[in-house]
């Protein structure tokens, strides 16, 4: 469903946004009459708290609980947390929002109104809101766009998002924009030299592939690799049944790198872009690839295979290896890879890692300014050794248990060769619900790149 701006009508609710300190002062400018309602109905200026006001005239009047910034500083989006609370109506922001939240915490108001009803139809009515003076419409309903698109494929099953469906959604994006799609399937893999994706994938009764995006034909290089993993059994070192529960979202990274080109194709920014998504089911037959196994990649590095639930990385090592044949002025890579970034930095931050200190400033100054937090993590040089087995060039899943992100991003960082690059490590899932994002597929840092991008590529 998208999420838009209402257009303003005579009906619309004036609203203002309050916060406890201010509350006395907004009531200096009312009626006895107004003042009595509000303290009657216990109103103080709480994140989430609502209040719709008559007035002398006979009008109604809304107020909506913006807590103070320490408040909102526990929680995002708390604009949002109000709306859902708010009769349905459409409602204009008279007073109380500052400048510079004004997009984030709109963007906010407007996610309240997804819903996956896919196979189970939810009413979606809710608050609408006007679009405020100063704000960019059409960036913001883009951004919106954006997030439902991940969402959807995220929280989608893989019975209708297998490696098939994954790329016919990448296709309809690309029709969407005018984008060039291909994508290159099962055997065709090892004829084009894709030698890790294909073992990863064969296993299962949907083919692997590899999904490419193109779109642009000025401006400087940018490529987005995403883990399209469309479901991890853990292969033949098969995860416990709890451990599958989630696996559905290994495509994560995959569908934040989509909805990142959704918002770069309509803003229209000056790039070159490409989007190669290696999708794949990690499932368990007779062919499936096996521990101890040494598979040789694109690049020509041969890894070990030390447990086949470490194959995110091997699908990434092929399409990374490609990207960076055609010199990409920036190469970054999104994936759910590791529980041990989760264990780091819980699910609400976005690890990523990066050898560029500019990039690593602008980005998380990026993240500050729209809300969506970012956590750099180090390659650390020390833990090369890690993912050395000793009888091939890399280890896909070093011993020991520690430092699990970083290896998988020092290993991921040998196929991006020579390029500039930023490796992000995602959970993409909401395991509660908040303000804005109902509990279930999420998007992450994909917000904060769209911010950071222009400046980071100087367009």
């Amino acid at each position: 469903m998208p999420l838009t701006f209402a257009a303003p009508t005579p009906e619309s609710i004036p609203l203002h946004i309050v916060e406890p300190g201010g509350l006395e002062n907004w009531l200096l400018d009312r009626s006895e009459a107004e003042t009595a309602w509000v303290r009657l109905n216990g109103f103080t200026g709480k994140i989430g708290q609502t209040l719709l006001v008559p007035t002398e005239g006979g009008a109604t009047l809304a107020l909506a609980g913006f807590g103070t910034a320490k408040d909102r500083a526990r929680t995002r989006y708390a604009l949002a947390a109000a709306a859902t609370k708010l009769p349905a109506a459409t409602y204009d922001i008279a007073t109380g929002l500052p400048t510079e939240l004004l997009e984030t915490e709109c963007l906010g108001w407007l996610l309240t109104g997804y819903v996956f009803d896919r196979y189970r139809k939810k009413s979606a009515a809710g608050a609408l809101l006007v679009a405020p003076v100063g704000i960019d419409v059409p960036r913001v309903e883009a951004i919106a766009a954006a997030e439902v698109l991940a969402r959807d494929l995220i929280n989608t099953p893989t019975s209708d998002m297998g490696p098939d469906k994954l790329a016919e959604a990448a296709e309809a994006l690309a029709k969407k924009h005018g984008a060039r799609f291909n994508a290159i399937v099962g055997d065709d893999l090892l004829e084009q030299n894709f030698p890790m994706i294909h073992a990863v994938g064969r296993a299962s009764a949907t083919p692997p592939r590899l999904i490419e995006l193109a779109w642009g034909t000025e401006g400087p290089k940018l490529t987005l690799v995403g883990k399209g993993v469309c479901f991890d059994t853990g292969g033949l070192d098969l995860k416990p049944a709890a451990s599958m529960l989630l696996m559905k979202k290994d495509m994560g990274g995959s569908a934040n790198v989509l909805g990142l080109a959704h918002m770069i194709m309509a803003m229209e920014l000056p790039v070159q872009l490409r989007v190669l998504i290696p999708a794949v089911e990690n499932s368990v037959a007779g062919n499936a690839f096996r521990p101890s196994d040494i598979l040789t990649s694109r690049k020509g590095l041969t890894v070990e295979i030390n447990n086949t639930d470490a194959e995110g990385r091997l699908v990434l090592a092929d399409a990374l290896a490609l990207a960076e044949e055609d010199k990409p002025d920036l190469l970054i890579s999104m994936a759910t890879l590791t529980g041990a970034a989760r264990v780091a930095v819980g699910p609400d931050l976005a690890p990523f890692f990066t050898d560029h200190d500019a990039d690593a400033a602008t980005l998380s100054a990026a993240a500050k300014r729209v809300d969506d937090p970012v956590w750099r993590l180090p390659f650390h040089e020390p833990y090369e050794s890690k993912i050395d087995p000793g009888i091939a060039d890399l280890d896909n899943a070093p011993s020991g248990g520690f430092a699990g992100a970083t290896t998988a991003a020092m290993f991921l960082r040998h196929f991006a060769g020579e390029a500039r690059y930023m490796h992000f490590d995602i959970y993409a899932w909401m395991p509660a619900s908040a303000p804005g994002r109902p509990k279930g597929g999420v998007g992450q840092g994909i917000r904060a790149l769209f911010e950071a991008l222009p400046e980071m590529l100087d367009l």
